[in-house]
């Protein structure tokens, strides 16, 4: 379907496993960790900073490693790992010295995240398990050496997020209230009790970033008398409070923390693409440098601890991402890799960001990806759907646009209310909004396309995974003359039964559920009216679902049952279950197999 001068890009070019992924330079400045495969499956690979004698250094021949981090002895690399998609994470640490691979974590049933680290204790970190209680994490000091658990903190507060200061004392934490708030709790030392210092409501947001280096100040994510997150510091002695950075239209996201002396340096803003305020002039002629060095976005992935060296992502919509080495004293950058190079020699599509008004007015931050050298008239288009729904669709190189505009489609991407990063009063506008004016939102793009001319309104489909595949669902339950197919991938299809199975770890913000989608008890008609299941009799369009058969968040149950309930009343759905998959499909081989049976789909019904 697409234009015959444009060459199809390879399902593996896209969707196989990168050359190369996510670089760390050890806290010392000396050594370069990064992932890449080892037959076939992603794993830890070192090498010299500048290069020299690359080698794998971990060896999993399943999911693949996919996040790991440095500690501060720069001998351990640690990772957390967990089996087929189940999310019962366990922490493991590499000893790059003598090669062991040790898991740290061996609780059954349970899950382990890295809680804290500082190059004060290089030997030691701060990890949070739910082994006591499924619901609740409690602290533990880990000795990187002997692998001896401590216990820190038990959780008696019901503490949903912690955060130690800069000498590893766990000194604050954030705890959900009984009207689906949250409050944050501080101490002074680990013996005292915890005094409440902010309390949010349903319809705030906020939560602690880290403390200063004297342990008397805590950096703060807060939107209480503001439409957006500002980021702010609170005297935790005194309680006074004043705003570092903040932007009227939208929230301060990334903040940018020296580690090495816990200063707030500069602050991240995303519109469509990622600007930055800089709080500190010590950094102001770096960031102007890095802003013009390299075209799109750039963003510091890590710093050694005497912020000599910077690893910095660039981002853009037309090449895969790269990564540079930038050397401070120098002022020199220098290229490291690009995750993809097999992409350089195809041509991809420009991601057009766009704003468009819904139908009560609020302002939709979208993304039309075009076939490349297509005429922009009566395109099949795929309206792709974000998953969380508190997660966004950002500017940038994305594998999904770039494959479907490869293949003829126009992808577009919306912003719908509810969408991170937009204010409170854009997320507030969400609240019991799922399957009602968030699927609004989709619509009313879709008629913008349509509206223009870009779109054949008889050759759209709707596509997405989590809350994406739930809005699949939606879109071919509750307007069904809209789509001409739909994919869903792990998306619940009855609200009640996605709440009622909730993993028990989601149990403390149940209240922020009630608040956010419907209560499991009172609302059970209103659950009902949102959930496709019960609208499935509606389903005209050929539908594609898709599901990890280990999934902890969306049970197989969602995806079994409308499955079933379409097949009894003769619609025609396809389905695939992932047996050594969650929510999500990381195994390379299973996610080629979804993209063929997507890409097949899509192709035969638009």
């Amino acid at each position: 379907m697409s234009d015959r001068n444009v060459p199809i890009i390879p399902l593996e070019v896209l969707f196989g496993n990168p050359e190369k992924n996510s670089p760390l330079l050890s806290p010392d400045g000396k050594l370069l960790a990064f992932l890449a495969p080892e037959e076939c499956v992603m794993n830890i690979w070192l090498q010299d900073v500048r290069g020299e004698g690359a080698r794998s250094v971990t060896h999993d021949r399943g999911r693949g490693i996919h996040q790991y981090w440095w500690a501060y002895d720069n001998k351990h690399l640690l990772y957390p790992q967990d089996v087929n998609g189940d999310e019962n994470w366990r922490l493991h640490a590499l000893d790059i010295e003598t090669g062991i691979d040790r898991d740290l974590t061996p609780f059954e049933g349970a899950q382990a995240h890295l809680a804290a680290a500082s190059h004060r204790f290089p030997g030691e970190v701060l990890v949070a398990i739910n082994n006591r209680d499924p619901h609740l994490f409690d602290i533990h000091r880990l000795n990187l050496a002997s692998g001896e658990l401590t216990l820190e903190v038990e959780n008696t507060e019901g503490m949903i997020n912690w955060v130690a200061d800069r000498s590893m004392r766990v000194r604050a934490g954030q705890a959900p209230t009984q009207d689906g708030g949250t409050e944050l709790r501080v101490r002074d030392t680990a013996g005292d009790d915890w005094r409440t210092m902010i309390t949010w409501g349903p319809e705030d947001e906020g939560g602690p970033c880290g403390w200063t280096e004297d342990g008397r100040c805590l950096y703060i994510a807060d939107n209480r008398g503001s439409n957006t997150l500002e980021m702010r510091l609170l005297d935790a002695l005194t309680g006074e409070m004043k705003t570092l950075a903040s932007n009227p239209e939208l929230d301060t996201v990334v903040p940018v923390i020296r580690e090495s002396d816990g200063k707030l340096q500069a602050a991240g803003f995303c519109k469509h693409k990622l600007e930055w305020m800089v709080l500190d002039p010590d950094i102001a002629e770096d960031f102007e440098l890095l802003a013009q060095a390299q075209p799109g976005q750039f963003r510091i992935i890590i710093r050694d601890l005497e912020d000599r060296q910077w690893i910095v992502l660039y981002d853009r919509d037309v090449v895969p991402p790269a990564f540079f080495l930038y050397d401070r004293p120098s002022k020199k950058l220098d290229f490291l890799f690009v995750t993809r190079p097999a992409l350089e020699g195809y041509t991809l599509a420009e991601m057009r960001p766009l704003e468009i008004k819904s139908r009560d007015g609020l302002t939709l931050h979208c993304y039309l990806t075009l076939p490349p050298k297509a005429e922009e008239k009566g395109l099949p288009v795929v309206l792709n759907v974000h998953g969380g729904p508190w997660f966004r669709d950002r500017w940038g190189y994305d594998p999904e646009a770039q494959w479907l505009a490869n293949r003829g489609y126009a992808c577009l991407q919306v912003n719908f209310r509810g969408s991170t990063g937009f204010g409170r009063k854009f997320l507030t506008a969400s609240y019991r909004e799922w399957g009602g004016k968030m699927h609004d939102d989709l619509i009313d793009a879709v008629n913008w396309v349509i509206e223009q001319g870009i779109a054949d309104p008889k050759r759209v489909a709707i596509y997405g995974g989590s809350y994406g595949g739930y809005a699949a669902l939606v879109g071919a339950a509750f307007t069904p003359d809209v789509f001409k197919c739909a994919v869903d991938i792990v998306g619940p299809s009855n609200l009640h039964t996605f709440l009622s199975s909730i993993p028990p770890y989601w149990e403390p913000v149940r209240k922020l559920m009630d608040v956010r989608v419907g209560r499991l008890k009172g609302d059970e008609e209103f659950l009902a009216s949102r959930s496709p299941l019960f609208k499935a009799d509606q389903i005209r369009c050929p539908m594609l679902i898709a599901q990890g058969a280990n999934d902890p968040r969306v049970k197989q149950a969602e995806s079994e049952q409308i499955v079933s309930t379409l097949r009894e009343k003769g619609k025609p759905v396809e389905y695939m279950l992932f047996e050594d998959e969650g929510h999500g499909f990381v195994r390379p081989e299973n996610r080629l197999k979804f993209y063929a049976a997507a890409e097949r789909f899509l192709a035969e019904y638009l």
